[in-house]
């Protein structure tokens, strides 16, 4: 299993090495999603498959596992192991896969993010306690004194984690996670929006305060605009 190297001793972080399980569980992937082995065909048998991609059974067993274990594949006992209808079958969970795999996947991660996050801004301002508004006022403040883009970027998903708590609804917090953690493997092409701290502090800012004054109209109306804004210059900035 690959796993990525601690820090060296002179602080540059080492590359993670890749075992023959990681590249043919990528190989796999790729070819499943891309329709190559379709949704609800078995796979050949593995001493067929494994030939073909050069491996052995035991590393063909092992990518199988993992796949299996992302929601790609199940595995019946004497009869074979055949690809899921994901689209049917699968849950969020497989969309950091999705957006690793297609980068149409992100358009559709930020149609939800709009929708979620405004509904989620309109619902904090209703019910957030005193110490969540206090709360999200010094995360605000976090965003503006960040220190670079990547922590200006983590300061902003706390704010919003913040949001989702503020609501009252477990369920609202879980969905950002999920939205977020769809996005994270392509999070590093994603910094546009915050390059500089301040800029990305002050159209935050009226989301904050909307929600601060329990103001739901004006916290919807605010987040509506901050999310569609942040996304235009993602989208541009992966163009």
């Amino acid at each position: 299993m690959a796993h990525p190297l601690s820090h060296r001793e002179d602080g540059v972080e080492a590359l993670p090495r890749e075992t023959i399980v990681d590249v043919l569980e990528g190989r796999l992937r790729e070819d499943i999603l891309a329709g190559r082995h379709p949704a609800g065909s078995y796979l050949p048998p593995e001493r067929t498959l494994a030939d073909g991609y050069g491996v052995t059974r035991t590393t063909l067993k092992h990518a199988f596992g993992r796949l299996t274990q992302a929601g790609l594949l199940e595995t019946r006992h004497g009869v074979g192991t055949r690809v899921r209808d994901y689209l049917r079958l699968g849950g969020a969970d497989l969309l950091p896969m999705l957006v690793r795999h297609s980068p149409d996947w992100i358009g559709e991660v930020f149609e939800v993010r709009r929708h979620i996050g405004t509904l989620i801004a309109g619902r904090a301002a209703a019910r957030a306690t005193e110490r969540q508004r206090a709360g999200l006022r010094a995360l605000l403040e976090a965003v503006g004194d960040a220190a670079d883009a990547d922590a200006v970027q983590l300061a902003d998903v706390e704010v919003h984690r913040a949001l989702a708590r503020a609501t009252g609804n477990r369920v609202y917090v879980l969905l950002t996670n999920t939205l977020f953690n769809a996005y994270l493997p392509v999070r590093a092409a994603l910094r546009a929006p915050f390059m500089d701290a301040r800029a990305a502090r002050g159209r935050l800012e009226p989301v904050v305060e909307a929600v601060a004054a329990g103001d739901e109209a004006g916290a919807r109306h605010a987040a509506e605009h901050y999310l569609a804004v942040t996304e235009r210059i993602m989208l541009e900035s992966l163009a």
